[in-house]
């Protein structure tokens, strides 16, 4: 589904006329977020956003569980598997894919033992059996059930929390504050546009640590000036788009799909026949490119297209460990 455009616009008349249903809906999640959770065996480090979609979460959880690993550490990914089928506890293989656990989970599961769970609390005693030192929740800063060490929030600058009204008024999982009295710190990625910048002064003004980081992209990627048809199935394809063009890249059309989208025999068609008509190179995100995976109405596309590899880099990285030293009690 498409996230509706005017939830990232200052708020007009459709957030108003929502607004009611905004309101009751803010309050069933912020009841939900109080309650108490179970604690893990391990500490629990969850990655969470404000927001419906995405706003770096994955590369977020992936910096910081290989921070994590540089350490020493075994830290083990939990996730709830967003558009799999699977309920879990199971642990990701590489043979899984994108319809049985999510797509976040196959691009965790490169980095480090990944578990899928519908049930937060089971699939945490899922990683404890494989010998995790640390937990990381890609996800779940809503959900209450497991007691968390480190409730991260990743702030998309540029997008921040749009018109700053609760779903469906706006792009907010619940009340702005009653989200930042459950979280210990922000993580800012990227610049700060003006919906950000609330979020920091209300962070900052809750003392609150704020910590910022930018999507970069891999030294090998390698595609500066080539000419290229962009597409992704992301929260916000704009945001890969400019990415691209920031590196260089000759993006010289760009399509969009809904988050999450499973490419069709038709959508694949599409794609190449206009990259081969015009003479460009097909090239997509490795989140796209996970979705695809063992799906054979995608597999032309996958065959044909080639993700563009980017990874977090955070800011101040021995603050941070620090930060995550006084959370945790680990030797980060």
């Amino acid at each position: 589904m498409r996230e509706p455009p005017f939830w990232w616009r200052e708020a007009g008349l459709s957030a108003r006329l929502l607004a009611p249903f905004a309101r009751l809906y803010g309050a069933i999640a912020a009841d939900r977020m109080r309650r108490g959770g179970v604690r893990a065996a391990v500490p629990v480090i969850c990655i969470g956003n404000l927001t419906v979609g995405g706003s770096g979460k994955t590369p977020t959880a992936i910096a910081v569980a290989l921070l994590l690993q540089r350490a020493g550490l075994r830290p083990v990914f939990l996730s709830r598997g967003y558009g799999g089928a699977l309920a879990g506890p199971v642990r990701v293989s590489r043979t899984a894919s994108a319809a049985e656990v999510g797509d976040e989970p196959l691009l965790l599961a490169r980095i480090a033992p990944t578990i899928v769970a519908r049930d937060r609390v089971a699939g945490a005693a899922e990683a404890a059996k494989e010998l995790a030192d640390v937990i990381i929740m890609d996800d779940g800063l809503q959900n209450p059930a497991l007691a968390k060490d480190v409730a991260l929030v990743a702030l998309d600058g540029r997008r921040g929390i749009g018109n700053g009204y609760v779903h469906p008024a706006g792009p907010l999982r619940a009340p702005l504050a009653a989200q930042l009295d459950r979280a210990h710190a922000v993580l800012l990625v990227g610049e700060a546009g003006a919906s950000a910048q609330g979020v920091l002064r209300e962070a900052q003004r809750r003392s609150l640590p704020v910590f910022t980081g930018a999507l970069r992209p891999a030294a090998s990627a390698g595609w500066a000036g080539r000419r290229v048809l962009a597409f992704a199935g992301i929260a916000d394809p704009e945001k890969f788009f400019a990415t691209l063009r920031d590196a260089g890249v000759g993006v010289a059309g760009q399509i969009g799909f809904p988050d999450h989208h499973r490419y069709s025999a038709a959508d694949a068609a599409r794609l190449i026949a206009r990259a081969e008509g015009d003479g460009l190179q097909l090239l997509t995100t490795e989140k796209d490119m996970a979705r695809m995976q063992g799906d054979p109405a995608a597999a032309e596309l996958a065959a044909r297209a080639t993700p563009f590899s980017v990874a977090l880099a955070i800011d101040e990285e021995e603050r941070f460990r620090g930060f995550l030293r006084a959370r945790t009690g680990l030797a980060v």
